[in-house]
């Protein structure tokens, strides 16, 4: 028997929020990192470019956070008033602006650290490979298999 459009809303709603667990994680790690290390040794040792990168980072894992966390208080908000398209629809933008946050605050903690240890090229050049990498897993990959129709049973995976 096939879902009905609640029953659809219902999954797509779940399947949202197992992905936000996910990415809440990896930005509450990297927010709290970056929360303390003002705070550590050596830190006033840092340049005015270096300073600028961690504020960048900062607040990008901010807004991480809460545009991750936002879907959330948005399901408070509107439970139970029978408006589960809408908030599907707007936790996926949240959700794909969180992503976009975060990949700014990972970018800069990497550039934020490679400056500090190496010098500025290699810093660069290895920040740049950083968001190249990110944009093929959390883009460009997936954006290439949308269009992919093969069956999840059809070329199985042993291991």
């Amino acid at each position: 028997m096939p879902e009905t459009d609640k029953e659809r809303y219902e999954r797509n709603f779940a399947d949202l929020l197992q992905e936000l667990r996910v990415a809440q994680t990896g930005v509450q790690i990297l927010f709290a990192f970056l929360l303390t290390l003002p705070f550590s040794v050596g830190f006033e040792k840092v340049s005015q470019f270096q300073k600028d990168v961690y504020v960048v980072a900062l607040l990008a894992a901010a807004g991480a956070a809460a545009m991750l966390i936002a879907p959330v208080a948005y399901h408070r908000m509107l439970f139970q008033r029978g408006r589960k398209p809408e908030l599907v629809r707007s936790a996926h933008r949240m959700a794909t602006g969180g992503l976009a946050f975060m990949l700014v605050a990972m970018v800069s903690a990497v550039l934020l650290i490679t400056d500090f240890i190496l010098e500025r090229w290699v810093a660069w050049l290895l920040s740049g490979i950083t968001a190249v990498w990110f944009l093929m897993l959390w883009g460009l990959f997936p954006l290439l298999r949308r269009d992919d129709r093969d069956g999840p049973d059809e070329n199985p995976t042993v291991g």
